[in-house]
């Protein structure tokens, strides 16, 4: 399927867009004191951006909107946008500026063209399949490392309430920290995707990924030169309870390491 530039140009305004309303509702002193002022901030948050499948849908007609009863599951085919208007919503009313606008759209369970928008920092990354990865007009390519030891390894924390994968992460984080140079858990995770599409570090990883936490990390680390599977080395695609991305011969000794335990 052909992807426009124009298409690209549109939804990066869209992204754009969203994230200077999302801007004017940051305030790096915020501090929630409880789950319900946390809570009400996120969804004011997402309450502002709430327009964005609407924007979409106009430039996209055919494209539908994924459902949150699909973001971990397989999907069907044809187009979708696969969107989190505010990823990193956590991270936004603490103050932290570790947030974005994430617009893929993934056609027959392939993410095909992605725009994330982070307004700290005032970075747009873009790619489109076959079209490379950048950060503004800046094109990016992930580590060239070869050597487990020498890596910095990324994962994210389980989701609110998979509280089944927290025994794999500590086994998966302990077996990483004995062969890697570095290991990091953070959310949310686009952005250690986001590090390693730009060789920042070296390897990403995650049990029970949901689509739209990775569809537009993963489209970026792929035009950049990584590789998506699994954690045993099988491919990826949309539903899969694992994630794997690096460059090939990392992805291999990582591969054969979480296989492992």
């Amino acid at each position: 399927m052909d992807i426009s530039s124009t298409l690209l140009s549109q939804v990066e305004e869209v992204a754009h867009a969203a994230g200077e309303t999302l801007l004017t509702l940051f305030d790096p002193d915020s501090r929630p004191t409880d789950r319900t002022q946390l809570f009400d901030a996120m969804r004011r948050n997402e309450d502002a951006v709430s327009g964005l499948r609407d924007e979409l849908a106009s430039l996209r007609p055919s494209a539908q909107w994924l459902p949150d009863t699909l973001s971990s599951t397989s999907l069907p085919d044809g187009e979708w946008w696969v969107v989190d208007a505010v990823e990193g919503n956590v991270n936004h009313v603490h103050g932290s500026g570790e947030w974005c606008v994430t617009v893929t759209l993934v056609v027959d369970g392939a993410p095909t063209l992605t725009v994330v928008r982070q307004p700290i920092g005032d970075r747009t990354y873009t790619a489109v399949t076959g079209g490379g990865a950048y950060l503004g007009t800046t094109e990016l390519h992930v580590a060239r490392k070869r050597d487990l030891a020498d890596a910095v390894a990324l994962t994210g924390q389980a989701e609110h309430g998979q509280t089944d994968t927290h025994q794999a992460i500590s086994r998966s984080v302990e077996a990483l920290l004995g062969q890697s140079l570095l290991v990091r858990a953070t959310v949310p995770s686009t952005f250690p995707l986001l590090s390693v599409a730009a060789g920042h570090a070296d390897i990403f990883w995650q049990y029970r990924p949901t689509l739209p936490g990775v569809a537009a990390g993963l489209l970026l680390a792929t035009e950049a030169g990584g590789i998506a599977t699994r954690i045993d080395g099988t491919p990826w695609h949309p539903g899969s309870a694992d994630i794997l991305v690096s460059n090939r011969s990392l992805a291999q000794q990582a591969s054969a390491t979480l296989s492992s335990i």
